[in-house]
């Protein structure tokens, strides 16, 4: 047979690697995120059935890819107890963190997660609905949209056909919204060797990308020496805002804690943050594929480096509002830039809301304190008292107006 010029097969050799070459499906990620979203989980409480029915899609996609458990006993599952109920003062109860292992032979290991528990009838005290019990809180996006990308990721490394020099832990926390069990479990009693773990990403909240401004907020990047500039350095059609701390209200938290690198991806708040209205049909799927595509290049940009240096940061307050006398009942933009608080979200019968403060606002004075960002914000509604009525000074429009608040 005669043969063929170089740069035919040269054009062949690229061909069939871009055939095989995979690729984040939106598909997959709306299967996932509908099955876990759907009224029949009943909002997948932690420890309930609607967990269970979670668990069991979540397993059989690990054993679609062919993983390896590596849960307790030879399975998928790690148990771990926990007590339920407002501020951990109900009944005591077990659940499950899900955990599989792609091995690539290699000496050092990649951790993926994200929570799959949410608010199931809305009776833990966490729901931002005005009358919350009863309802479904379905957590499309908190967290069934990390849970989907985890899924999706999985599948995305598992069949590349060009192997990277990194095994990979896949993780689904239970417990993350009453306080991080599941995580913390994981981390006091691993089922691997946390010091050949190189690093740890968390996707927590990463349905709802904001299509105008493509902004994602990356926490994390002060935990190691190479996060800042890796991150500048992507080429990505999305807009990325740092934040240094290693601490903040998610899993990656615990991982942190263990002296391990850690980047916690999250597309912002919305206005059905907690609420029973936070549904499948709400989520931007090409936005999460994108997400998703920004995280394969982070893994792909180290893939030849060496185990990462692990950094100690300043970290901020993990208070929430259930840490406060008080509350406002707005929720904060995490990845604005604008001085003060952006306003992205205002619960119907709370404070803010019926001091007239709306969706846009920009808090930037309570009292005599001023607002910043969302840490000041923070440590000024620790200085109030339930009852008292305090001036807030909101920028909206590029004016100024100051209402009355009365917590």
């Amino acid at each position: 047979m005669r043969s063929l010029p170089k740069y035919v097969l040269l054009f062949a050799l690229f061909a069939c690697h871009y055939v095989a070459a995979q690729k984040i499906e939106e598909t997959n990620i709306k299967k996932h995120i509908q099955f876990l979203a759907d009224d029949k989980l009943n909002g997948r409480q932690t420890g309930s059935e609607g967990e269970k029915q979670a668990m069991d899609y979540i397993q059989k996609e690990f054993r679609k890819l062919k993983l390896t458990p590596l849960g307790d006993e030879g399975t998928f599952e790690q148990p771990f107890p926990f007590k339920g109920g407002v501020h951990g003062t109900g009944t005591e109860g077990t659940a499950h963190n899900m955990v599989a292992f792609l091995d690539n032979k290699a000496d050092k290991t990649i951790i993926i997660g994200a929570h799959f528990d949410h608010l199931g009838l809305g009776e833990n005290g966490s729901s931002l609905d005005a009358n919350p019990k009863g309802k479904i809180h379905n957590g499309a996006d908190d967290n069934a949209s990390g849970v989907a990308g985890v899924l999706e990721l999985a599948r995305y490394f598992k069949n590349n056909k060009i192997k990277e020099n990194s095994n990979f832990l896949f993780i689904c926390f239970s417990g993350e919204e009453l306080g991080l069990f599941g995580s913390k479990y994981f981390t006091e009693k691993p089922t691997l060797d946390l010091s050949n773990v190189n690093y740890m990403i968390n996707m927590d909240m990463i349905g709802r990308l904001n299509p105008s401004t493509k902004s994602i907020s990356i926490s994390g990047s002060g935990t190691s020496p190479v996060w800042e500039t890796l991150l500048k350095g992507i080429n990505t059609p999305l807009s990325v805002k740092t934040d240094s701390a290693g601490i903040g209200p998610s899993d990656h938290t615990s991982f942190y804690l263990k002296n391990i690198p850690v980047l916690h991806f999250f597309t912002g708040s919305h206005s059905d943050y907690h609420k029973p209205s936070d549904d499948w049909d709400k989520i931007n799927y090409a936005g999460e594929k994108e997400v998703l595509e920004l995280v394969i290049s982070v893994v792909e940009k180290l893939d030849d480096q060496p185990k990462l240096a692990f950094l100690p940061t300043k970290n901020k307050s993990m208070s929430s509002s259930r840490s406060f006398k008080v509350t406002m009942g707005v929720m904060p933009s995490y990845t604005s830039d604008e001085t003060g608080l952006l306003v992205d979200g205002v619960t119907e019968g709370r404070p803010a809301q019926k001091a007239g403060i709306i969706t846009g606002d920009v808090i930037i004075q309570i009292g005599d304190y001023s607002i910043k960002d969302v840490q000041t914000y923070m440590e000024a509604l620790g200085k109030f008292e339930k009852g008292q009525q305090v001036p807030v000074k909101v920028k909206r429009n590029k004016e100024e107006t100051t209402l009355m608040v009365t917590f």
